[in-house]
């Protein structure tokens, strides 16, 4: 990898992405009976030093639950979605900075 920081939004954007896709499987059982909302302790795992491991899967809490037993809320993961696509843009915008710093280093000592 380039450097520690682009490890970490490397290790970021992975998590992100599984995240998106939890969100996704909560979606697509908005009208499942008895499903549960899924999501990872992002904070949590992005903290931790544990990289490339599938991150702590936790049940929500909080939400409330309709007769069917189910606790998936639209709105909440509507929000999540567009969330982790703005965080996820942001950090490829900032890796991309990265990378072009290493390309630009190289090229120098070319010179």
């Amino acid at each position: 990898m380039l450097d520690p920081i682009a490890s970490r939004l490397e290790h970021y954007m992975d998590l992100l992405g599984k995240r998106q896709r939890l969100t996704a499987a909560n979606v697509a059982n908005a009208d499942t009976p008895g499903y549960k909302t899924k999501d990872i302790d992002f904070q949590f795992e992005f903290l931790s030093q544990v990289e490339g491991g599938a991150p702590n899967v936790i049940d929500v809490e909080g939400l409330s639950v309709k007769n069917d037993g189910n606790n998936v809320n639209i709105d909440r993961e509507s929000r999540l979605l567009s969330e982790n696509a703005l965080r996820f843009n942001l950090a490829a915008s900032l890796l991309k900075v990265q990378v072009r710093a290493v390309r630009s280093a190289i090229q120098e000592g070319r010179g």
